[in-house]
């Protein structure tokens, strides 16, 4: 792929600078957390099998949990109407969006590569089809990571939360046309801002179907948050996603099992469309063609911008992605804002008071209904309690002097709450969400000053060998550790030695295989594909040939605010090659009436939305429907330069001179597991 837009051109001023407009690979890189799209692999170098300490954890576990209690297992099943005769959804490329045989093999029993607990969540949330909740409520399952619902209006459907991509929404929605009837959608509701619930909406609806007067329902700050949420930080939040979210790993007993909060997450075209209707207030009631909805707004728990609703003619309850039936992320492992469990739990409650008394169902954007009033407050009040227990305990060991790490060793739930399988950490984990609270209250110094300037990984590494007797010592004596079964140790020595010494392949492997052991061991999803994924890259280093494509997010980048496009050209700054230079550059939009200013000034970008400077060294021209164009690679800036859509005023070359400096894309597979 070439850096820009335009082939290079050396005969003039002007041809300098059309190669260097917008880059190229900034727009690339500007795709969202969900978009990467990977081929998975069954060659890692080795597949440990699982030892007697691993073993013995899983005997722990069948003895803690009430494994004989299959009530989730007949809630899952209950209402099934029908799934996909052909199991393999396609994008219109031809590329796989989804195959729903992949996870056939979690049929059989737990093998002992997989903890029994996140064997038995993963069975539940492989289970894929229609499924009616209630008369009037249906719901697709197991064909994303996230559920799509539809609710029937007096002529209609109401489709909440249409899946991550075009390809699986629209393959939803086949399914529902053939099973029930095709009948109009009226509107299209979209619980909260990440793209597995909205990212599907264009293979549903499109923009001509809202001008007919298909709503699109959406909470207080949805779009602004959807488009710009993983963007700053998007390039390494996508390359800690495909741990967390196993998109390298194979799909097998010693591979991805699964994610806990859902199964796997689909591949292909991601859309968004601007809300017609916005909730912004609790209380805050809509009728779609005869259907009220009676909404709760619950913004920066889950997600900066979210929202539940009842709907008082089914009794039913959609507790969008605050409810769920496991323990979710106060802070997720693909890096995000911390989460305030106090909050969370607070939301939680005011739901219990507002429709406790009134809901026969409920029903989330994961997982599966709950119905029945006890059953219903059970799973609302331990999820309650589950947030904000970590939350106070958390302040209350930190208060007392705990740091940490020493809070996520001490902190342990009540028999009630942890004993409870919608609690279990299959997503979240106790132990990263209570260190989440403490870093939101008290960041990342623990108050000790050997830690207030500590040296960075590599150069302490180096240090930790040699004060152990060099890397062949420790190879020694970490093989007790490893049959002791104390593998969090030995990750922890081990990986000293690969950070002293990256070529150290005894090292490499010793480290992968207790990563493996690690990952067996696990109850949580992420942790199990953080563990495998890092395993199989010490072993076979990382490899382009995993990489399939990366979808095609180009709804999501057209639709930046001008604000956050150039926010993002600022952190993408080499300043290597900025030295010392001041520019300042107008950017007029006349289609959409808005202009912005950078200025470029002691190594710094800034921008003024609505603001245009005085004395420019340029001024650039053109409607944003150009520049979409162009970013969608529908035309070139060549042409349409020449034909006069794009206007350019004052100096070609210092604008260009501007390119240069943000053009080098960010490496997307930056090492993680060596230095």
């Amino acid at each position: 792929m070439k850096s820009y837009l335009w082939t290079t051109f050396k005969q003039n001023d002007m041809t300098s600078f059309l190669k260097q407009f917008f880059p190229l690979s900034l727009l690339i890189a500007i795709t969202f957390l969900f978009s990467c799209n990977v081929e998975s692999t069954n060659n890692r170098t080795t597949k440990s099998t699982s030892s007697q300490s691993v073993a013995a954890t899983h005997q722990a576990i069948l003895k803690t949990l009430p494994f004989d209690d299959t009530s989730d297992f007949e809630r899952a099943d209950k209402g099934f109407i029908a799934t996909r005769k052909d199991p393999i959804i396609k994008n219109p490329d031809g590329s796989i969006a989804m195959d729903l045989s992949w996870f056939d093999f979690l049929k059989k029993d737990a093998p002992t590569s997989v903890n029994p607990s996140l064997w038995r969540q993963s069975q539940l949330n492989s289970k894929h089809g229609l499924y009616q909740v209630t008369d009037g409520i249906y719901q697709v399952r197991g064909f994303d990571l996230a559920n799509m619902t539809l609710l029937a209006t007096d002529n209609g459907w109401i489709v909440i939360d249409p899946l991550t991509t075009e390809a699986v929404a629209k393959a939803a929605m086949d399914l529902v046309d053939e099973q029930l009837g095709k009948k109009p959608i009226k509107a299209v509701l979209i619980t909260h801002s990440h793209a597995d619930h909205f990212g599907g909406i264009k293979g549903v609806i499109n923009e001509a179907d809202i001008k007919n007067g298909v709503e699109v329902i959406a909470p207080e700050g949805f779009y602004e948050h959807s488009i710009s949420e993983n963007i700053i930080g998007g390039n390494a939040m996508k390359r800690r996603a495909m741990y967390m979210f196993g998109h390298l790993l194979p799909l097998d007993t010693t591979g991805m099992v699964g994610n806990g909060l859902g199964q796997k997450i689909s591949a292909g075209m991601l859309g968004i469309l601007q809300p017609t209707i916005t909730i912004n207030e609790t209380g805050q009631k809509v009728t779609i063609d005869g259907l009220e909805l009676v909404f709760q707004n619950t913004p920066e728990a889950e997600a900066p911008a979210e929202c539940m609703f009842y709907i008082p003619k089914y009794k039913a309850f959609c507790q969008a992605e605050e409810i769920n039936h496991n323990l979710h992320n106060l802070y997720t492992l693909r890096g995000a804002q911390v989460r305030n469990g106090s909050k969370w739990a607070k939301y939680i409650d005011e739901t219990i008071q507002l429709f406790g008394d009134k809901t026969a169902v409920s029903f989330g954007s994961h997982h599966w209904p709950t119905w029945g009033k006890s059953d219903i407050l059970e799973l609302w009040t331990k999820q309650r309690d589950l947030y904000k227990f970590i939350h106070d305990e958390t302040l209350y060991l930190a208060n007392n002097g705990l740091t940490m790490n020493e809070i996520a060793e001490q902190i342990e739930l009540p028999q009630s709450l942890s004993n409870f399988f919608a609690n279990r950490g299959y997503y979240g984990t106790l132990s990263h969400n209570s260190k989440a609270q403490y870093q939101l209250y008290f960041g990342w110094f623990d108050g000790n000053p050997a830690n207030l300037n500590a040296l960075p990984p590599d150069a302490a590494a180096a240090h930790y060998v040699e004060y152990m007797g060099g890397a062949a010592a420790i190879l020694e004596k970490v093989q007790t550790d490893i049959e002791k079964g104390n593998y969090r140790w030995a990750a922890m020595v081990l990986n000293h030695v690969v950070f002293a010494d990256p070529d150290n392949q005894q090292a490499r492997n010793l480290l992968a295989t207790v990563y493996e052991q690690l990952a067996f061991r696990a109850e949580s999803g992420p942790w199990r594909n953080f563990y495998l994924t890092g395993a199989q890259e010490l072993q076979e280093g990382i490899n382009t040939k995993h990489l399939v494509g990366v979808t095609n997010s180009n709804a999501i980048i057209v639709n930046l605010p001008l604000a956050n496009f150039y926010d993002y050209m600022a952190v993408r700054l080499d300043r290597s090659q900025v030295k010392g230079k001041t520019y300042t550059f107008n950017m007029i939009f006349p289609d959409i009436n808005e202009t912005i200013s950078l200025y470029l000034v002691n190594d710094v970008l800034h921008n003024r939305p609505g603001v245009l400077a005085e004395n420019p060294n340029t001024t650039i021209t053109m409607d944003k429907s150009v520049f979409n164009d162009v970013v969608t690679k529908k035309t070139t800036g060549l042409k349409m330069v020449l034909s006069g859509k794009i206007k350019i005023e004052g100096s070609k070359s210092d604008y260009a001179d501007f390119q240069k400096m943000v053009g080098k894309p960010f490496d997307l597979l930056f090492n993680i597991v060596e230095p």
